[in-house]
């Protein structure tokens, strides 16, 4: 079980991955083609070549049409998608300044308790958003400039969202069953360099 929620939490991470390195990329060339197209526009290139300036302006360059929308969709289903395997490594941030000085138990078991509180979270989230999807598909609400469903966005995000259910339960169950017997099953787990 421990290989089959790996693989799917790097294949969820990797995608992410790929999605916000394409988001970087769009937004580079959107500011790019602003930039561009409002050095057509300045009165510095018209007065040093008005054929340039007006050459620039004619190529069509500017900004990506609606790269926010594709921006905002693109980012939440990417932190969606990075949910599964930072569930699954432990990554997400902690502060134990003062557990440091708890008993190695005691620590165990307040793993155990955020474990099972993060996992329920995660559940909820997962649960708002599919009710949120259900309500812009119901609706039909699109984005402004590019006109695509807004439950698009939403059902992606559910889709990954869903994935890092079904981790965060499997190493909440890993959690209590390592808590209660003592054996280790989860093996990524471990101090995090200060």
């Amino acid at each position: 079980m421990q290989k089959l929620v790996e693989r799917i939490a790097r294949f969820m991470a990797v995608l992410g991955g790929v999605v916000l390195t394409a988001l970087v990329l769009l937004t580079c060339v959107s500011v790019l083609g602003r930039g561009l197209n409002t050095l057509g526009h300045s009165d510095i290139l018209t007065s040093l070549s008005e054929a340039a300036a007006n050459a620039l302006i004619a190529s069509g360059v500017g900004p990506v049409n609606g790269d926010f929308e594709l921006v905002e969709a693109g980012v939440a289903f990417a932190i969606f998608s990075f949910l599964p395997i930072c569930q699954l490594y432990g990554s997400h941030a902690t502060v134990d300044v003062f557990t440091n000085a708890l008993p190695a138990k005691a620590n165990k078991v307040i793993i155990t308790f955020w474990e099972i509180v993060l996992s329920l979270v995660i559940l909820l989230i997962t649960w708002r958003l599919f009710v949120g999807m259900q309500n812009k598909l119901d609706y039909g609400e699109t984005t402004f400039l590019l006109q695509f469903p807004v439950w698009w966005a939403y059902g992606l995000s559910f889709v990954a969202a869903l994935v890092a259910s079904l981790v965060a339960v499997y190493c909440a169950v890993a959690q209590v069953i390592e808590l209660v017997t003592g054996r280790h099953i989860l093996p990524y787990r471990g101090e995090a360099a200060h």
